[in-house]
């Protein structure tokens, strides 16, 4: 048996708008399927606006710039999470200000965050690893405290949810991924998700080279120039309808994963009771979107072992970030502090495959591999 780590799912209607766009002669970004997705994600989680972006990394990069971030800023966020987090701010000129990750989730310690904080301070950015919330009421009550701009990472959280709210709206700005590895795709794919107003018109102007174009084509201005710093970061009508498709049966895959994430945790239970973090551990005050199931071994290797174990079987599992403090990039730019927390989950943390089309059958054959190496 040959189970790969990820499969995109096609839901069958995506060539359907596709042939719609072509046929409408309309490719460029900003048309049926463009507002059609952003006003189902305005309706069904309640934000502001939402802009979709060629990807998720272009919606943070929009962040940095709507923040006016600079030279003089310092940003606080997760040491474990991936490089287009720090990148977007990095591009400005901003120094990053590395935080450790919690014990029993790879999400940012907010009991670490309010002594790295300085007078030039200006983000804080929760990134929700594995779709799972960070402790959104302590984020902001330091946002308040000290008048800082919350952003939330949510490339992972589409569908979940901190204390009945839902990720991405809590903070002034956040950033999804549509990447082919998500809930949800488009192959590449993002969205800034605004819950400010006062940064709608200028995200706008940013998202379209600087220009205020899309006030031009609403009838609001009679020529439209540059105005602003900008990019490129709209996406083709094309990535819109294969996107819209996926958010059609958003219901159905999610009810899938949430099974498929549910059968590896119930069969695996056991392991936990020999080692209480091996298995993920999901906050009360979280939901769970089943973007990921991971294991988090003793050590590199254990990790090292299981993962080789799992390939003789035809199981492709994989590991994920290494701490960004420890790059290449930033290593000479970090300020020496320890961050064991990051290290360990860059060392001892494996992915198992969970993708939509996933059968229960390998799930449980995933699941027994494992209970195979650790009860030998």
């Amino acid at each position: 048996m040959e189970i790969p780590f990820n499969k995109p799912y096609i839901t069958g209607q995506e060539i359907e708008n596709i042939a719609r766009v072509i046929e409408l002669k309309k490719l460029a970004g900003d048309g049926e399927y463009t507002a059609s997705v952003q006003k189902y994600m305005e309706d069904k989680y309640g934000f502001k606006k939402t802009l979709l972006t060629t990807s998720c990394t272009d919606a943070l990069e929009m962040c940095a710039l709507l923040a006016n971030i600079d030279s003089q800023s310092e940003i606080i966020m997760p040491s474990y999470t991936f490089v287009s987090t720090a990148n977007a701010f990095a591009l400005r000129g901003a120094k990053i200000v590395f935080a450790d990750s919690e014990r029993i989730t790879p999400n940012i310690d907010v009991n670490k965050i309010e002594e790295l904080i300085t007078e030039k301070t200006r983000v804080i950015v929760a990134m929700h690893y594995a779709g799972a919330s960070c402790d959104m009421d302590k984020i902001n009550s330091l946002s308040e405290k000290y008048n800082l701009i919350v952003i939330e990472d949510a490339a992972q959280a589409i569908d979940s949810y901190y204390k009945n709210q839902p990720l991405g709206t809590i903070g002034a700005l956040s950033t999804f991924s549509f990447h082919e590895t998500k809930n949800l795709t488009s192959g590449e794919g993002g969205l800034l998700a605004i819950n400010r107003p006062e940064y709608i018109m200028r995200a706008e102007i940013i998202r379209e080279k600087g220009t205020n174009r899309s006030q031009f084509f609403r009838g609001e201005i009679d020529k439209y120039g540059w105005v602003d710093i900008g990019s490129s970061f709209l996406a083709s009508e094309l990535i819109a309808a294969f996107l819209m498709a996926q958010l059609n049966k958003k219901e159905d895959i999610q009810q899938k994963r949430r099974s498929l994430w549910n059968r590896y945790y119930n069969n695996l239970s056991n392991l936990g009771a020999s080692n209480e973090n091996l298995l993920p551990i999901i906050p009360e005050y979280a939901t769970n979107n089943a973007h990921m199931f991971y294991l988090t071994c003793e050590d590199i290797e254990e990790r090292t072992k299981l993962m080789k174990t799992l390939s003789s079987k035809g199981i492709k599992s994989t590991f994920h970030y290494l701490s960004l403090h420890k790059s290449n990039y930033y290593k000479d730019k970090h300020d020496g502090r320890e961050l064991s927390q990051a290290d360990k989950w860059a060392d001892c943390l494996v992915r198992l495959p969970m993708f939509t089309d996933l059968t229960y059958d390998e799930v449980d054959y995933i699941s027994e591999n494992i209970l195979n190496f650790y009860n030998a």
